[in-house]
């Protein structure tokens, strides 16, 4: 019997906006965890124990006192109650929409052991917070009498501000400089839409500049060593905040190609785009990477109206930063994840990419190896979600100490360079969480305020 020749099919990519109609785009991208009613929010705080020496307080990285503001919801005291989370944390309203509670506060929750379900602290939080920003006095700090000492902030992201509004509230001025057009960071411009929907960046922002003291000026970015220089001259001290702005690259072939994108990218441009219909999605879609980036950008193409995501990460299920929650928040959506699979080439035809292959993986004596099998995705659009760097070299050629790629600081943020501390995701050995931003910024702030006063 002859064989039948094969025949190649050309490949077609099809990547193309308003794959949707509007009502579609309005349902997907509404909140994804709405709010509690406050009949809710009673019932749920009343769950608490309030526990003495409480592990949930212990697990928030800015030491909320939980079963207090909790209690004060309980009493119906709301605006006791965000008093109490904003005392510890400025940015609290957007930790509570996006911190992974299930892995922090509410993984240490007594009533996790008791009943198998902890207290909804992050639920109970957002209720608190949101409250106070709706009401008609949602300012509730005085801001000290000005020391006419000046900070310099570079970064508006959650250190960057948490840091600033910290020093405001001690009399001091701050100069907040960001390189993107608005401010906000990563609450702006890299988290998935369907977590922060209102313009909750902005108007959490705007809640926090209005204490008094805080300018922000945005098209600032830290390019020479010069403006360092400057900075350390001009100012008290200064504060680095920035980040990390540069996405690793796989180095394989085809990375080139168009529709291989960084993940980062395509969630800020989401992000900033108020008719979801006007974004291209291609038919079918690959993201590489096992962190909240990777699911954030796989969800997102799915809610687009991409017909085929695959999440593929090169080790575990259980090696994954995205928590379990984020994982089962993927697969809820329509989107496989795949593991043991690292990309070894990226295909195309006529300069746009075509699919992925991917060399299977195994631990061998602890150590990860190919075993020589392989695995070929179809896609229109990948999307690198791998891990960033800092990827300025400003920082180090100013002498500053570096550690794995990131700022060396000591405890309390201060860099190897006298006056400037830093805090967030650009420092060394921390676990790249707006949450823990938050705490950087703030334990920087008293740092500085303590060097002014000495």
């Amino acid at each position: 019997m002859t064989g039948a020749a094969s025949v190649s099919i050309p490949f077609i990519s099809d990547i193309r906006p308003g794959r949707l109609n509007a009502a579609d785009y309005a349902l997907h991208f509404a909140d994804a965890r709405p709010p509690l009613t406050p009949a809710q929010a009673l019932l749920e705080a009343e769950r608490c124990l309030y526990c003495f020496d409480a592990p949930c307080v212990t697990a928030c990285p800015t030491a909320i006192d939980v079963p207090s503001f909790i209690r004060r919801i309980a009493d119906g005291n709301v605006r006791g109650a965000a008093r109490t989370i904003l005392e510890s944390n400025p940015l609290g309203g957007m930790c509570a929409r996006v911190c992974p509670t299930e892995t922090l506060c509410e993984g240490a929750c007594v009533r996790t052991a008791q009943q198998g379900q902890p207290v909804a602290i992050g639920r109970l939080q957002r209720h608190a917070v949101d409250a106070l920003m709706d009401s008609r006095r949602p300012q509730l700090f005085t801001r000290a009498p000005p020391t006419g000492r000046k900070v310099a902030v570079v970064g508006a992201g959650p250190a960057g501000l948490a840091c600033a509004h910290t020093l405001a509230l001690r009399g001091h001025d701050v100069v907040v400089l960001d390189a993107r057009a608005k401010a906000g960071g990563l609450n702006e411009y890299g988290l998935a839409a369907y977590k922060t929907p209102g313009d909750f960046a902005q108007r959490e922002l705007q809640w926090l500049l209005a204490v008094g003291g805080i300018e922000v000026r945005t098209g600032w970015a830290l390019a020479t060593v010069a403006q360092l220089d400057a900075l350390r001259r001009d100012y008290g001290a200064v504060f680095l905040g920035m980040g990390l702005a540069t996405t690793h690259k796989f180095g394989v072939p085809g990375e080139d190609l168009a529709g291989v994108e960084d993940a980062v990218d395509f969630i800020a441009r989401l992000r900033q785009c108020a008719d979801k219909s006007l974004l291209p999605i291609g038919r079918r879609v690959v993201v590489i990477g096992g962190g909240m980036t990777a699911v954030d950008a796989a969800v997102q193409s799915r809610l687009l109206g991409a017909e085929s995501v695959h999440i593929a990460y090169r080790r575990g299920p259980e090696s994954m930063s995205a928590s379990q929650e984020e994982q089962h928040w993927a697969q809820t959506n329509c989107v496989a994840i795949r593991h043991w699979l690292a990309p070894v080439e990226i295909s195309g035809q006529g300069g746009q990419a075509s699919g992925v292959t991917f060399a299977r993986q195994a631990l061998a004596g602890g150590q990860l190896q190919a075993t020589g099998d392989t695995e070929f995705f179809a896609a229109d659009m990948v999307f690198k979600a791998i891990g960033q760097t800092l990827g300025n070299p400003v920082l180090r050629d100013a002498g500053l100490a570096m550690e794995g790629g990131r700022l060396a600081t000591a405890e309390d943020g201060a860099t190897s360079l006298p006056g400037v501390w830093a805090g967030g995701d650009c420092r060394a050995g921390g676990l790249d969480l707006t949450v823990e931003a938050v705490a950087h910024g703030k334990c920087a702030a008293e740092a500085i305020h303590a060097h002014f006063s000495r």
